[in-house]
Formats: C-alpha cells, sequence, structure tokens
C-alpha cells in the first residue's frame, strides 16, 4: 500500500489538514528569523545613520510583506505550494524551471546555514569543525522529515528564544555604546545611497519569500496567511535588521551570536546561533524537497534526506564558494513570484480552476520569455533590481499574455 503524502506535494491541502494562526506565525517568523538579515542589517547599520536605517529597514520589509503576503493569500485561497502554483502560469512541465531554480537555492543555502553554525561554535569552542557539520546537519534533516508540524514545533520554541535572548545582548550593547542617543548620534566613515541601501533591504529574503506558500497552503484561512506572513516580513524580519545593525555600529560584529561571545554569553550565544539557524533551514530543506517532489515524483522524504545530504556534505564548499551563486540565483526567483501573482489577480482574475480538475499545456514558453525577460530588468535596467524585476516581469507579461495567440489559448485551456 502506498504510503499517504501527508504534506500534500502534489495536491492542494484539504481543510481538515489546515492549522491554526498560531503554529502559521510560528513557521514563517522562524523563517525570517535567520542570520544573513543580521548581517545585511550590520551591513545598512555602518552605512547609514540610525534615522536613516530605520526607515529604510520599514520601507523594504513594508515591500517585502506586500510581496509575500500577496502569495500568502493565494496560497491559502488554493492550498497550493509555489511549485504547483507555477503550473497555472508556466505549464506542467514548464513549472520544472522555477522548481530547478528554488529548489537548487534552497539546498545551497541549507548548505551554507549547516557552516554558518559549525565555523563560530568551533572557533568558540574548539570542537572538530566537522564533526560539528556532521552533526549539525543530520540533525536538520532529520526533523524537516516530519514536515510542516515540526516547523510549527521548532519556531514555537526558537522564536521566543531568540527574541528574549536577542533583545538582551542588544540592550547590554546599547547600554555600553551611550543607548539610543548613542545611536542616534552615530555617523558612518562612508554613507550608502539609499537605493542601494534599499536594494540590500528588499534583497535579502525576496528570493526566499518567493517560496511563502509552501508553507501558508497549510493556513485556514486567507486571513491568517497574510497576517502571519506579513508579521513575519515586517515585524520579524526588522528585528533580525536591528539586532545586526546595534551590533555592527557598537561592536563591529553583524551577527547577534558574535556580539554573545564578546559579551561572554557563550552558551546563550550557541543556542541562539543554533535556534537561529536552525528553522531557516527547515523551512529551505521542506521548500527544497517540495520543488524537486514537483520535478521528480518522488517522496518528499526520501528527496529532503537526499537534499540534506548533499548541503551537509558540501556545507564548507557552499559556504566558501556558492554565496555569490546564490545571490545570481536570488534575482532570478522574484520574477517566478512576479508570474504567479499576475496571472491570479490581473489574468484569472482571482479565479483558479481546481488543481485536481485542471489541465495544463506541457510548457507555456510565453510564460518563460516573460520570466526571462523580468530577470534581465532587474539586472541591467537602473533603480532597485528587486523592485524592477517584480515590476517588469508583471507588465511584460500581461503584455504577452493579452498579445500572443498562443498564450491566450493556453488560458482558455488551463
Amino acid at each position: 500500500m502506498a504510503k499517504a503524502d501527508t504534506e500534500f506535494s502534489l495536491q492542494s491541502v484539504p481543510q481538515a489538514n489546515r492549522s491554526g494562526f498560531w503554529k502559521i506565525l510560528a513557521v514563517m517568523v522562524g523563517f525570517t528569523f535567520f542570520s544573513a538579515s543580521m548581517w545585511s542589517g550590520g551591513s545598512l547599520g555602518t552605512q547609514l545613520t540610525f534615522k536613516q536605517f530605520i526607515w529604510i529597514v520599514l520601507a523594504g520589509n513594508f515591500i517585502l510583506g506586500v510581496y509575500t503576503g500577496t502569495l500568502a493569500y493565494i496560497s491559502a485561497k488554493t492550498g497550493l505550494s509555489t511549485h504547483l502554483l507555477a503550473k497555472y502560469s508556466f505549464g506542467d512541465k514548464g513549472s520544472y524551471l522555477p522548481s530547478l531554480l528554488l529548489g537548487v537555492t534552497q539546498v545551497g543555502w541549507f548548505g551554507v546555514g549547516v557552516a554558518m553554525f559549525a565555523v563560530p561554535v568551533q572557533k568558540a569552542t574548539g570542537a572538530d569543525l566537522y564533526l560539528l557539520i556532521a552533526v549539525s546537519g543530520i540533525l536538520m534533516t532529520l526533523t524537516a522529515i516530519y514536515g510542516i508540524k515540526a516547523l510549527a514545533i521548532l519556531g514555537i520554541v526558537a522564536v521566543p528564544s531568540i527574541a528574549v535572548l536577542g533583545s538582551y545582548s542588544v540592550l547590554d550593547a546599547m547600554a555600553e555604546g551611550g543607548g539610543l542617543a548613542g545611536l542616534f548620534a552615530y555617523q558612518p566613515a562612508e554613507m550608502l545611497g539609499l537605493a542601494a541601501a534599499l536594494t540590500i533591504c528588499v534583497g535579502s529574503f525576496i528570493s526566499g519569500g518567493t517560496l511563502t506558500p509552501d508553507f501558508t497552503r497549510f493556513a485556514k484561512t486567507p486571513t491568517s496567511a497574510v497576517v502571519a506572513t506579513v508579521i513575519a516580513f515586517f515585524l520579524g524580519n526588522s528585528l533580525m535588521f536591528l539586532f545586526g545593525a546595534v551590533g555592527a555600529i557598537v561592536y563591529g560584529q553583524a551577527d547577534i551570536s558574535d556580539v554573545m561571545f564578546l559579551q561572554g554569553l557563550i552558551i546563550p550565544a550557541i543556542l541562539v546561533l543554533g535556534l537561529n539557524i536552525w528553522t531557516t533551514n527547515e523551512n529551505a530543506l521542506y521548500a527544497s524537497s517540495l520543488g524537486f517532489a514537483n520535478i521528480t515524483k518522488f517522496d518528499k522524504n526520501k528527496i529532503v534526506i537526499f537534499n540534506g545530504t548533499v548541503g551537509t556534505l558540501t556545507s564548507m564548499w557552499l559556504y566558501n564558494n556558492f554565496v555569490d551563486f546564490l545571490t545570481m540565483l536570488g534575482t532570478t526567483l522574484p520574477s517566478i513570484g512576479a508570474v504567479i501573482l499576475a496571472d491570479y489577480f490581473l489574468i484569472k482574475r482571482g479565479k483558479y480552476e481546481k488543481f485536481e480538475n485542471a489541465k495544463f499545456q506541457s510548457v507555456n514558453w510565453v510564460t518563460v520569455v516573460a520570466w526571462a525577460l523580468g530577470v534581465a530588468v532587474a539586472n541591467f535596467v537602473p533603480g532597485i533590481p528587486p523592485i524592477n524585476g517584480l515590476l517588469g516581469t508583471a507588465l511584460i507579461y500581461v503584455i504577452l499574455v493579452k498579445c500572443l495567440p498562443s498564450a491566450k489559448a493556453n488560458l482558455q485551456n488551463s
């Protein structure tokens, strides 16, 4: 007898299997509590005045909240992951393109995250680096097997712990740095342009945000999905930026765990670092498994184990060499979300045929062209690349669909 797919990798999530607001919130906030956001916050904090920093972070995370919140709405309405939603616009096999890009990126971030935990812990404790990598990679992989329920439980434990310990550390740092007056008096040696600063803020999580439907499809209502997602990206991600900025201004360190090491809080530092990375790595591995399940149709748990093994074995190589490639991939992912949003709201007017009854063409090349042109807009048109990519892709997609007969035919058949 075939094992039941309790994660609904290849179908919509039934209402009976949906979760309430607090579980979805725990998953989404755990997703956004990530060291990379603190690093970005540290970069902004040392290159802007503190007043400029606050406005940039609020504006950037508001944009992220709107983008991810609208994706959350679609997923809660349909019960579908990013990969299954992509079938409506990219086609059945055409959806393999976004699934591949999203899957590879998330496996890469999983491997980077494992090393991000192991390297500072090794420096602080003297433990064997590769033993730390192996143990942390195995534990993160095993818990990802248990799917959305494990993500919720981990988030419920991790989010308050990170918030409390991180806030204590930041308040201690602020006391040493002269409090709020000291932060507002800070003057950077080199100022960063506001457009570049907004690009860093939005770009820090817009690629990961494209995977929002993978988690919010389990929400009981669209309202709970949207509210949980906006809180996570607007408030949760802003808090990570603040942690990074204060540490960078006072101690010259953007990661809260490094700040705690300097403060002599070694055990809390390891706890915060581990939980911080674990929550996001779980989501990354889970999301990557959904992407590859869409392509291969293999059991999600087998893919989780395979992806976790690959990410763990290559973690140090990924840590040292892969970040630039991941950044490049990150410029390609928002255009996927832009196509999904434009297709659902502007072309289909919020009315998708039920997934179980829908018939998709194999590859919608019009959508692939629109996606590619949108990526070009993000990379080459002056302005703020993530926003350029989102707006440019959506506009190009709508124009092509309205003007090309082949695209219109696809609309009628899907």
